[in-house]
């Protein structure tokens, strides 16, 4: 099946690199959710293990994890990172 999002060369070294140098746990996956906020919708990213409620997709040997309920606020989205003098961090578009 083919992911939901898109996640860009950058934005995948960088989630490795995390993965591989701030000791997460083996077993653990890129978790792409969704936070309320206020009228609209928010995303999040963060570590965790597979749930039940979750559909997995593997990107480029990276297992991403999205919640089926939050499905329709991501399809179509693109995760990238932003590396410049003024800051840093992923940033969905």
């Amino acid at each position: 099946m083919k992911p939901p999002i898109e996640i860009t060369a950058k934005a995948l070294e960088e989630v490795k690199n995390i993965l591989k140098n701030k000791g997460i746990p083996e077993g653990y996956g890129l978790r792409v959710a969704t936070k309320g906020m206020g009228c609209g919708v928010g995303f999040k990213l963060g570590f965790d293990k597979r749930k039940d409620n979750d559909d997995e997709y593997i990107i480029d040997g990276v297992q991403i994890l999205v919640r089926k309920s939050e499905m329709m606020f991501l399809v179509g989205k693109k995760i990238e990172f932003y590396d410049e003098s003024d800051g840093r961090g992923f940033v969905f578009v």
